[in-house]
């Protein structure tokens, strides 16, 4: 077991990062990131358990299968408001430990909930609620692990974090519909459910879509509890983070990353029913996953570049490109003349995960450079020394990259149900998107004038 409390930490003295620092830093990142993936596995679930419900007895309207999709999204995001506050509290290797372990509570529920296709819709609205502990989870691993890296490494690590954790979505997307093919659990698993399609009798084992994250969440509490640290400097009161509600920049930056990371999953979560209510020939489990594969993986990328050239910089253009985007897949759209046209649909969405992706990292890059700006300002002013702005600046960027990662998750609860409402009031998706494309539009804005501009009051 490696030391639970580390005493002293300063990643920005080079001679300490290079003889003890660094490797400290990468073992709790490279513990943090499945803990992570997981986190966002069982956030996912129901993307793909809605798809199969209705085939086994459960009979649900699209709006209440949209709603089961969105909970998670809702639920996970308001947690992360605390969340974010919660590695200063109690020690982020505590914390890890705690909140990995309490995903066994949703992927066993929903495992046993499933299995019979009389359970009340209101008891699976009480588990995708807490289904939303993945969701969570989000916020406090990214305000913990921003503490370990130096400055100039707070874009890389928050990129492989956030990016191989946010492939908890695409691994999810894709383990799950080949575990619920076969029984891999034997009986242990239970009984098979049977239905008749195009007159072939087939048979699910629908609660693995839980049941098959259970072993892995146990293997990575352990490994959390005996392989990460809390750093004792770290750590602050809930009333000395709390500062960040009094910066402007602190919810400027909740609209931009509403604009990336909540298009990242909100497309995640309401993509594959989407895609079924606009293309009901196509089969959308086959390849669900391929936009959350290829968002999670470009997201370090996001960070690195953002690091090179500014987070600023490539946030804006990442807007603009989510504008063409958003404007193609309106395009391909069915209409009352049209039968659409899906793969140039899908394209069209593969671009907005993408640059979902990119601007994850961009902007989550932008966060640091913004709170560290700040308390170094204050401090010009008050009188501080620049060691103690520094310190400051870490706390708080670590507290509002938690808050502001709480924000952005609740595109994940909008998104699918502004489709919902779109195909409820209007019978398509169109008005939906014509929402999403306006608000892309305003990111563009103020991207421009407060952060990449010339003339911007914070340039990052």
């Amino acid at each position: 077991m490696t030391t639970a409390v580390i005493d002293r930490w300063n990643p920005e003295d080079s001679a300490f990062w290079s003889q003890t620092g660094s490797a400290v830093a990468r073992r709790n990142l490279w513990i943090s990131i499945p803990c992570l993936l997981l986190a966002f596995s069982i956030s996912v679930m129901w993307s793909i358990v809605v798809l199969k419900m209705p085939l086994i007895g459960f009979q649900y309207t699209k709006d209440q299968l949209f709603l089961l999709t969105a909970l998670p999204m809702l639920s996970g995001a308001t947690l992360r408001i605390f969340y974010s506050f919660m590695p200063a509290i109690f020690g982020g290797r505590t914390w890890t430990t705690m909140s990995t372990a309490s995903l066994l509570i949703p992927a066993i529920w929903l495992g046993f909930a499933v299995q019979d296709p009389t359970t009340p819709y209101s008891t699976m609205l009480c588990i995708a609620l807490v289904t939303g502990l993945g969701s969570g989870n989000f916020a406090s691993s990214m305000a913990n692990i921003a503490f370990f890296f130096p400055k100039a490494q707070k874009g890389y690590a928050n990129g492989m974090n956030a990016g191989l954790g946010n492939l908890g979505v695409s691994v999810a997307q894709f383990v799950m519909p080949l575990a619920i093919t076969a029984g891999v659990f034997g009986a242990l698993g239970g009984e098979a459910q049977t239905f008749v399609k195009d007159g072939v009798e087939q048979h699910i084992w629908l609660q693995n879509a839980g049941f098959i994250w259970v072993p892995f969440i146990i293997v990575s509490t352990i490994a959390a509890w005996f392989g990460m640290n809390d750093l004792a400097g770290a750590k602050s009161s809930f009333a000395e983070q709390a500062v960040i509600f009094r910066r402007t920049d602190n919810w400027l930056m909740c609209w931009l990353y509403l604009g990336t990371f909540g298009s990242f999953i909100g497309y995640s979560s309401g993509f594959a029913l989407l895609t079924k209510t606009q293309f009901p020939t196509v089969d959308a489990t086959a390849f669900v996953f391929i936009g959350p594969l290829i968002g999670a993986l470009i997201r370090p990328v996001g960070g690195w570049i953002s690091d090179k050239i500014g987070g600023a910089q490539v946030t804006f253009w990442v807007f603009v490109l989510m504008i063409v985007a958003m404007v193609s897949a309106l395009a391909f759209l069915p209409g009352e003349h049209s039968a659409g046209n899906f793969w140039g649909f899908f394209a069209s969405f593969m671009a907005l995960f993408l640059l979902a992706g990119v601007g994850n990292g961009s902007t989550y890059r932008m966060i640091p450079t913004i709170f560290v700006t700040c308390a170094q300002r204050e401090a010009r002013e008050t009188g501080r020394t620049s060691q103690q702005a520094d310190a400051d600046g870490a706390r708080h960027s670590a507290a509002a990259a938690g808050f502001i990662s709480a924000i952005g998750a609740y595109g994940g609860f909008l998104i699918p149900q502004l489709f919902g409402w779109s195909m409820k009031a209007h019978g398509q998706a169109e008005m939906a998107m014509y929402v999403l494309l306006a608000f892309y539009v305003s990111c563009v804005f103020l991207t421009w004038v407060r952060y990449a501009s010339r003339g911007a009051r914070m340039p990052c």
